[in-house]
């Protein structure tokens, strides 16, 4: 049964996925302006069969090579392919990028973007960087990385570190969530880290689950959402190149593209709780990031449930 959450976040941004979407995919590369031709894009509807994503997102890093040098206009063109939702990162002019957070959300607003998440560095600041989050309605506060661990003692004190951020968040009425890598699916000591997380963390602390790298790991993210429902609340949609082998880490590909299927895998994290749909891509062959977001904007708006 779909949760009632997800059936709200459909509901109220169900329609606007589709009818949004230009056809940017057609654009040059860089920075710069981009020009687009118009088309009348495919109205978004509940289909029969189980509907549609509604709503979806986008990891800011997909387009990390613009947003620096050019922060709002960027923010601009990702509105214009459609997306709905953006996760964002830390980088070095913050988690708003230079401005306040409140003139932050006010520019979102502008938009039709709503930010949802936001990955961040848990070791400086954490509970102002909550503060500030829920001062603008972002839901989840997220760690996006914390390295493969020597062994289960040191996996003991990241669990310390998790249900730590997971209280600080809880106290301003937000959530926290980590961001698996390959690595947590690579057993030491006797323990799967993954599992390991998940088993002994608070119930402050969700998991967002990175298809791509559950699979660079050799594992299968139908199974762990099955065997966590309700812990993955957010993930990224990113393909991996057909024919690249477990050690090829840099291979992610434009959605559709690749050797994941996500019809099979996105049904499962459906019916398993799944919030958020957040395309993310770090790689870009024979395209551009501006042109590879925008090809993720199509695949997710038409992607319907079987």
């Amino acid at each position: 049964m779909i949760n009632s959450r997800r059936t709200f976040l459909r509901v109220a941004g169900g329609l606007s996925a589709s009818a949004a979407l230009l056809p940017l995919w057609a654009c040059g590369d860089g920075g710069g302006d981009h020009a687009s031709t118009e088309t009348t894009p495919p109205e978004s509807e509940e289909r029969a069969g189980g509907g549609d994503l509604g709503a979806f997102g986008i990891q800011l890093y997909t387009l990390r090579d613009m947003m620096p040098g050019d922060p709002r206009g960027t923010l601009k063109q990702i509105a214009d392919m459609g997306y709905k939702q953006i996760e964002g990162y830390e980088g070095a002019q913050g988690m708003f990028w230079g401005m306040e957070p409140q003139e932050f959300k006010d520019y979102l607003d502008e938009l039709g973007l709503t930010m949802v998440s936001t990955h961040c560095n848990i070791n400086e600041n954490f509970a102002e960087k909550a503060q500030q989050a829920a001062s603008i309605g972002v839901e989840y506060l997220i760690c996006p990385y914390i390295g493969a661990q020597d062994g289960k003692a040191g996996w003991d004190a990241v669990i310390e570190k998790f249900n730590e951020c997971g209280r600080i968040c809880a106290e301003h009425g937000i959530r926290f969530a980590y961001h698996n890598h390959a690595y947590t699916f690579e057993e030491v000591d006797g323990i799967v880290p993954q599992a390991y997380l998940m088993d002994n963390t608070d119930d402050t602390v969700d998991y967002e689950m990175d298809i791509y790298w559950v699979v660079t790991g050799g594992a299968d993210p139908v199974k762990w959402l099955n065997d966590y429902p309700g812990k993955w609340r957010l993930c990224h949609v990113k393909d991996r190149k057909k024919g690249a082998g477990p050690d090829e880490h840099e291979a992610s590909v434009d959605l559709g593209k690749g050797s994941i299927d996500f019809p099979r895998i996105l049904a499962v994290a459906e019916e398993q709780g799944m919030e958020y749909y957040i395309l993310e891509q770090e790689d870009y062959e024979n395209s551009t990031p501006v042109k590879s977001a925008a090809a993720g904007a199509r695949y997710l708006a038409d992607f319907t449930f079987a």
